[in-house]
């Protein structure tokens, strides 16, 4: 079992919050809005994907590299090879 699944709840309702973000995005430059406010927006949806992300690391370093639980270090280097990969990824 994922991880993630013991903040699951605040996991979804953080994609919800960008979802709406994005969506209202949409609808600026549908409407037509102010430049100004459409930079503003992505902007907002920028921070809420890092701090997404910020949270996903974390919480992928607790359970997967740090943890006292993983007995062996082969787990522990699978761990810290999956999140070089996201990381790598993510700043691409």
């Amino acid at each position: 079992m994922s991880h993630t699944i013991q903040g699951k709840a605040k996991l979804l309702a953080r994609v919800r919050r960008i979802r709406g973000q994005v969506e209202a995005i949409e609808r600026g430059l549908d409407a037509e809005k102010e430049c100004a406010d459409i930079l503003h927006q992505v902007a907002a949806v920028q921070g809420a994907t890092r701090g997404l992300m910020t949270e996903l690391i974390e919480s992928h370093i607790r359970g997967h590299v740090a943890s006292a639980e993983i007995a062996s270090q082969a787990d522990r280097e699978q761990g810290a090879s999956e999140l070089i990969d996201a990381i790598r990824t993510y700043l691409k």
